[in-house]
């Protein structure tokens, strides 16, 4: 990306058109992560509910058809777009409020802060739609009875339930997951574009494969920093209401007794065959996008 003709604003309007992007790709894993890390635990001498990755999207795909694996997306569908805007705008912000010029190159920590600044900048958006989407993915389909009946249906019976706390529930959760997630997020796919410009020339970065493997690596380091804290957000915000009246720590504490720490990394199978395709697809989105209003509003 050239630093003189990028803006806040630019990054804004190509973030949330790379978001969307991003659902479209990575949506079906993401509905089989939630699966994995909010089923029951088994009676003693009983199976699981799921044996991993691949039997949670077959016993999906068998009682629902394809289109279980979308279930919720209706919820990030709706707020990607805002949701990647202000995180890509926040990134935006961070880096203008670090550079004494427009053009002046960034340090690593100082990209980590600009993006760990772009995680705050999310929440607010993020924490309700993961709340519904998580909700609606866990719903089994067949025979059993569905408590909502979409996205709509899900936000006005947690208002009914507990108001806007319960829409809200799991906030500082998603706080703490992305906040370090975006600095690395934003820092690797700064630093690999970096690198690729160094080794191979200005059009090894911004070509397209410079791009999906630039991608691709930001949402391996993003999720490799936001797993556990992950984890912990959809136990939280899938229990019923009242279950943890102390929050994220209560469902720590209750993790870490039951099944230790390695659950701290469930689902992170499907997360990491998700992140890089989806994350690859929203920077290609993104500099496509870019590269458009770089053109057609060279001075925005």
């Amino acid at each position: 990306m050239t630093e003189q003709k990028t803006s806040p604003i630019k990054y804004f309007i190509s973030g949330g058109f790379g978001g969307v992007c991003t659902v479209l790709a990575g949506h079906p894993l993401d509905t089989i992560k939630v699966r994995l890390q909010t089923m029951p635990l088994p009676a003693p001498g009983a199976a699981p509910m799921y044996t991993g990755t691949y039997d949670c999207a077959r016993k999906t795909v068998q009682r629902e058809g394809f289109r279980g694996l979308y279930k919720g997306m209706s919820a990030p569908i709706a707020g990607v777009a805002p949701i990647f805007a202000m995180s890509f705008f926040g990134f935006g912000v961070g880096k203008r409020l670090q550079q004494n010029t427009p053009d002046e190159k960034l340090s690593n920590l100082q990209l980590f802060l600009a993006g760990s600044f772009s995680g705050v900048f999310t929440t607010s958006i993020m924490a309700p739609g993961e709340r519904i989407k998580c909700l609606l993915q866990i719903q089994q389909g067949g025979n059993q009875p569905q408590k909502y009946n979409g996205m709509v249906d899900c936000a006005k019976q947690l208002y009914k339930e507990g108001g806007i706390r319960s829409i809200y529930k799991g906030s500082v959760a998603t706080l703490l997951r992305d906040v370090p997630a975006s600095g690395m997020y934003f820092l690797t796919y700064e630093w690999i574009k970096e690198w690729a410009a160094e080794k191979f020339g200005s059009d090894g970065s911004r070509g397209l494969m410079g791009t999906i493997f630039a991608g691709g690596m930001a949402g391996i380091a993003n999720w490799s920093v936001g797993m556990p804290a992950d984890v912990l957000k959809s136990r939280l915000q899938t229990a019923p209401q009242g279950t943890y009246k102390n929050g994220i720590r209560d469902v720590f504490r209750e993790l870490m007794r039951t099944e230790g720490p390695l659950a701290l990394y469930k689902g992170v199978t499907p997360v990491m065959l998700r992140a890089f395709p989806a994350n690859a697809a929203c920077f290609i989105g993104f500099e496509i996008s870019m590269k458009t209003l770089n053109i057609i509003a060279p001075n925005l």
